[in-house]
């Protein structure tokens, strides 16, 4: 349990490629220290090690990589497990700052900045390829949740909505083709709304949306029969969501509703994952007296909590009565 060689071996391995190159016949370690211009000895080292864990074999001429070890090729599957472990993506930058979480335990806010001099949001706007990779990531992880969502909320109630926050737009286009006569609202950041505006063109909804480039801590679309948050508040900090929760009150009229829809404490958060988000992000999975506090505090009434899917819950808020 406290072994960090087996991990990192592993990590490493996916971010130089090796399980892809190595598939069929394999190749020498020396060879292949030359065409990745690495340590000859240093890769023998690591591939030995890698053998011993399954992931490659010894061949007459070198290693290739197992049947078990094609699980970590950047195509098994959806490419989800390449991606966490690929140093160069968002997800497998923001593993490193595991070893800063001691900074997380004593402080209460996240150790990625302890780590990499600024936090993960200000990474991505100065890396597009992080970016890039978070989009990927935050689409693949609900994408088979989707089709649950759509039909396990009442959206029929809605004639206007506005995902906050809502990345590529795959929620909000499933849930508009579901609903003909309802219009929507996206916004999230320029880069991850461009990728949106291509979603709703892909889907055949694009002329009932109406994409926005900018943050949630700016001011929201105005009026809508709902504002949805998908994943979001256990991103941050008890004061940076309860910012979120404001703007949404702040744009909703006297009966809308704010839906938000995340892993919830108590039901199926993981305690791994609830160290994950506080050492990448200063946030955490909330119970759901939590969520009734933040809700109360800007003038919110947790109506409802109602099992979704088998990973989140929705919890519903409405404007409390003046």
């Amino acid at each position: 349990m406290a072994g960090l060689a087996t991990p990192m071996a592993l990590r490493v391995a996916v971010t130089l490629g090796l399980p892809d190159r190595l598939l069929g016949t394999g190749a020498a370690a020396d060879l292949l220290a030359d065409e990745l211009k690495l340590s000859p000895i240093a890769l023998d080292l690591l591939l030995g090690h890698l053998t011993t864990l399954g992931v490659m074999e010894r061949t007459s001429t070198g290693y290739r990589t197992t049947g078990f070890g094609a699980n970590l090729c950047a195509d098994a599957g959806d490419g989800w497990l390449a991606n966490m472990l690929n140093l160069n993506s968002a997800a497998g930058r923001a593993e490193l700052a595991f070893v800063e979480m001691a900074h997380s335990i004593e402080t209460g806010g996240a150790a990625y900045a302890q780590r990499y001099g600024q936090d993960f949001w200000a990474d991505l706007t100065e890396h597009p390829h992080l970016r890039a990779s978070f989009d990927w990531q935050m689409t693949q992880r609900f994408r088979k949740q989707v089709p649950q969502v759509v039909v396990g909320v009442d959206w029929s109630r809605f004639a206007t909505v506005v995902d906050v926050g809502g990345g590529r737009g795959t929620l909000l286009a499933a849930i508009l083709a579901a609903h003909p006569r309802m219009r929507g609202h996206l916004v999230d950041l320029e880069a991850t709304a461009a990728e949106a505006r291509r979603t709703f063109v892909d889907s055949g909804v694009d002329d009932r949306v109406t994409v926005i480039g900018g943050s949630f801590f700016d001011p929201l679309p105005a009026g809508a029969d709902a504002y949805v948050l998908v994943d979001i508040l256990h991103d941050w900090d008890d004061e940076h969501a309860s910012r979120i929760l404001a703007r949404c009150v702040e744009a909703a009229g006297p009966g809308s509703r704010i839906l938000v829809i995340e892993a919830v404490s108590g039901f199926y958060a993981q305690t791994e994952f609830d160290l994950a988000m506080l050492v990448s992000y200063g946030g955490r999975e909330r119970r759901v007296e939590e969520f009734r506090a933040l809700g109360a505090a800007q003038g919110l009434e947790l109506e409802s909590v109602t099992t979704l899917t088998d990973q989140r819950c929705l919890l519903e808020f409405r404007l409390r009565a003046a």
